[in-house]
């Protein structure tokens, strides 16, 4: 596929300099949609290019950075909160994704926004963390009982849980996939590989291997690509990050193949290389060769995910985008449920729960 303007800016943002004001709106079009404005703002100012853009853009781009410094206070916030309402658990909690970026000072928080902060707890003490958050003003936010009944008994995590007065939402996770997945990466080696975070006593984020690997994990297993070029950008970021450490890259696919994640792992090296340069060494790659899929089958995921990884904007779609999207949302369905469960959840979510929300 012909690379977006999205992507071309993302790889090179000094690229965008002699863009008219016509293609300045679809970038800019495109970047909305992929939740990836403000990110450009921070990559235009890091690059020097900021001060050469058109007047609109400019404009624009400061409503961007404005959202994401008022995000970013407004994260550190909430996790100040969550730390206070946990603080007698007296167990670690691990911040996940953006929240662990952010509180971390990570290089893909540059410019990152989020809608709902990710928490992990041991399984065990989920009742605990679930009724000390109540206390706190968190409520559940399931839509119905089938709602309630799919995430406590098949998934990773509670049903989110909302603010009632802040209304910010937290997702209280104790594993990294479902319980009916086909791979089930165990939750306490992830616990006790955990790094702790200066200043806040109790709250922790994944080691950075682990990190990638649940990043590569939660954008390779999940059925909805719609953040997907975001998701991919932050694993390029991070194992730009993380590959100056010591050792990181032999490490890495030894903990994958150890976590039952070399697949996701190698699909995150492949697409991060190819659409962002990420300089991945060789013996890193080849390190996960018994992971890969056959030729039949990796030429269908390049053309599933290459087109699934776009921004979803029309511009950045073909006559297949639609079908493509359509088989990764079932692909990922699959590798989280058997297919029993999947039909049945399928059919809940397109009929039952459609015709519930219309009435």
């Amino acid at each position: 596929m012909k690379p977006s303007l999205l992507l071309g800016a993302l790889r090179d943002p000094g690229s965008v300099r002699g863009l008219g004001l016509v293609q300045w709106d679809l970038l800019l079009r495109q970047a909305d949609r992929a939740k990836l404005t403000a990110c450009l703002a921070c990559l235009f100012d890091d690059a020097g290019v900021s001060s050469a853009l058109p007047a609109p853009v400019d404009a624009r781009l400061e409503w961007a950075r404005v959202a994401m410094r008022r995000h970013t206070d407004a994260v550190h916030f909430e996790v100040k909160r969550i730390q206070a309402a946990l603080a007698g658990l007296g167990v670690p909690v691990i911040l996940l994704k953006g929240a662990a970026y952010c509180a971390a000072g990570l290089a893909p928080a540059r410019g990152r926004l989020f809608s709902d902060i990710d928490i992990m707890v041991p399984k065990d003490r989920l009742p605990d963390a679930e009724s000390a958050l109540l206390v706190h003003g968190w409520v559940g936010s399931a839509q119905d009982e089938y709602d309630e009944r799919y995430y406590r008994q098949w998934m990773h995590e509670i049903p989110p849980m909302q603010h009632m007065r802040r209304q910010s939402v937290i997702d209280v996770h104790h594993a990294i996939l479902p319980e009916t997945a086909r791979v089930r990466p165990d939750p306490a080696r992830l616990r006790a590989a955990a790094v702790a975070l200066p200043g806040l006593p109790g709250v922790q984020t994944l080691a950075p291997a682990d990190m990638v690997l649940h990043s590569a994990v939660h954008l390779f297993y999940d059925g909805e690509f719609d953040n997907g070029l975001r998701d991919l950008f932050d694993l390029h970021r991070l194992l730009g990050q993380f590959g100056a450490l010591p050792g990181f890259w032999d490490h890495l696919p030894v903990r994958a193949v150890e976590m039952e994640l070399a697949r996701p792992l190698l699909y995150a090296l492949r697409y991060s290389a190819r659409l962002f340069g990420t300089p991945v060494p060789e013996t890193t790659v080849a390190a996960l060769g018994s992971a890969a899929p056959n030729r039949v089958l990796m030429a269908l995921m390049d053309a599933l995910l290459l087109r699934g990884l776009q921004p979803a904007h029309a511009s950045c779609n073909d006559s297949r985008s639609t079908i493509a999207r359509t088989m990764l949302y079932i692909r990922g369905n699959w590798l989280r449920m058997p297919p029993v469960l999947l039909a049945r959840h399928l059919f809940h979510k397109a009929f039952i729960t459609k015709n519930t929300s219309k009435a």
